[in-house]
């Protein structure tokens, strides 16, 4: 089984800050293999430069890595891309590339906060 972590869901599970997770997430965090979207990489980083967060992108997935096995996830961007055409229901190229690599990947399951994204994307968890 195959779980994404969104950007903020990962920047919690680094600081060991995920106290109002559902007994479903929690199952997915110990059960799945877990996997980050590139574009998570890209938007920590994108955090880290304007200091919304301590840690460069690099750093974090680090330390998860180490944690708890996180992987960046390999499938070509061309399919990733070819997936975001058509998640039309948000401007934020974020979202819609994080929310197209785990549809790309078999339907996978989102770990995501984002009430907008679970809005659009049915295999969303929080």
């Amino acid at each position: 089984m195959i779980a994404y972590l969104d950007t903020q869901a990962l920047v919690w599970l680094a600081q060991g800050s995920l106290d109002d997770i559902s007994p479903r997430v929690a199952r997915l965090l110990e059960a799945a293999d877990l996997l980050i979207s590139p574009m998570v990489l890209l938007e920590l980083e994108y955090l880290h430069e304007v200091k919304r967060i301590k840690l460069p992108a690099l750093d974090i997935q680090m330390k998860v890595a180490h944690e708890v096995g996180l992987r960046v996830c390999e499938l070509p961007f061309a399919a990733v891309a070819g997936a975001a055409l058509n998640e039309k229901w948000t401007r934020d190229p974020f979202d819609r590339l994080i929310v197209a690599n785990a549809k790309a990947n078999g339907f996978a399951w989102l770990i995501s906060a984002d009430e907008e994204i679970a809005r659009h994307y049915p295999r969303t968890v929080w």
